[in-house]
């Protein structure tokens, strides 16, 4: 082993530096913000709300009412609780959100006669007859992501699965 005031130890020193500059600067290139996943989820989602609300305005919802009416209308008669599941939303942001679509006449809550506990909610005949109207939403969103279908599906499917190993890895 070279002594420590010799240049070859001086170079070892150097050498140990420029290596660990280096592996932090490959490590620091993934803080970068456009590498990170969460980012690109987040900022997708903002554009994809700015392009839904719009789109949404004409049939008198916002994007979370929309996702609610889209739940209901797959499913209609879901408890609050199954409701909040499905979207991912507790009860303090999914009661509002009812509560409003209710004033609007598209959907009812009802306590459920076999279970008084449980609050059902069901849509009402405007409710139905919205979904003929939601039917533009879709395709116009599709062109507005400028992908194809088969892309859309599978970057669904992806962002699924994704979504269901972050539930899965918060719940353990």
């Amino acid at each position: 082993m070279p002594r420590a005031d010799t240049p070859a130890a001086n170079a070892d020193v150097h050498a140990k530096v420029r290596a660990s500059a280096a592996d932090d600067s490959r490590a620091d290139a993934w803080l970068a913000l456009d590498k990170q996943l969460c980012f690109a989820l987040y900022s997708a989602s903002l554009a994809m709300t700015k392009v839904y609300k719009p789109l949404l305005a004409p049939l008198g919802l916002t994007y979370p009412q929309y996702l609610v009416m889209l739940s209901l209308w797959e499913h209609d008669g879901q408890s609050v609780s199954a409701l909040g599941d499905r979207l991912a939303l507790d009860s303090g942001t999914l009661t509002p959100l009812l509560k409003r679509l209710e004033a609007q006449g598209q959907l009812s809550r009802e306590r459920d006669v076999d279970d008084e506990r449980r609050v059902l909610v069901r849509l009402t005949p405007a409710g139905r007859l919205l979904k003929a109207k939601a039917r533009r939403v879709p395709p116009e969103i599709g062109r507005a992501s400028g992908c194809e279908v088969s892309e859309i599906v599978e970057l669904t499917r992806q962002l699924t699965t994704i979504r269901d190993a972050l539930r899965q890895h918060t719940e353990h």
